[in-house]
């Protein structure tokens, strides 16, 4: 399955949708539910049990933007299986820690490199920037980055 580049526009364009549209964010909870059940589970899965509450609710909701964006471009999208997460989850935990890099942004530099989905990868990132209102501790940041760069990978099969 080849995925096209996901642009900033269609990202743009599925935020505002789950935004503003009435009902669009559970119909898109029970879709991604329906046609991508392992990934689903995965994001309410052990690996995210020291999120706090806010934090997994953002990783669903991020992961669901990602999801719809691809699904939106990819006319038959494979339904993912439990090995091919794990695999892309673990490659990206060994590539985070075996980075030299010591703040949590200059980690992230290594992910970028020829990567096919830079446009969604920045989305992740953008989502994660420190400011004074942002509820995501430091621990969660590097959990909702490898979770969220794991479902990039799975779904666009990179």
């Amino acid at each position: 399955m080849t995925v096209p580049f996901i642009s900033e526009q269609i990202i743009d364009s599925i935020t505002d949708a789950l935004d503003n549209q009435e009902n669009s964010y559970d119909k898109a909870i029970g879709d991604m539910q329906a046609k991508q059940p392992i990934l689903f589970s995965y994001l309410l899965s052990e690996s995210f049990k020291l999120l706090t509450d806010e934090e997994r609710e953002y990783l669903l909701y991020l992961a669901l933007v990602i999801w719809k964006a691809v699904d939106a471009e990819v006319a038959a999208m494979t339904m993912l299986d439990s090995e091919k997460i794990e695999e892309v989850e673990e490659r990206n935990w060994t590539l985070f820690n075996e980075t030299s890099a010591k703040g949590f942004n200059d980690k992230l530099n290594v992910f970028f490199d020829k990567y096919p989905q830079e446009d969604l990868l920045a989305f992740v990132e953008d989502a994660l920037v420190d400011d004074e209102d942002s509820f995501v501790t430091k621990e969660g940041k590097e959990l909702l980055f490898i979770g969220l760069r794991t479902t990039i990978d799975a779904l666009c099969g990179i």
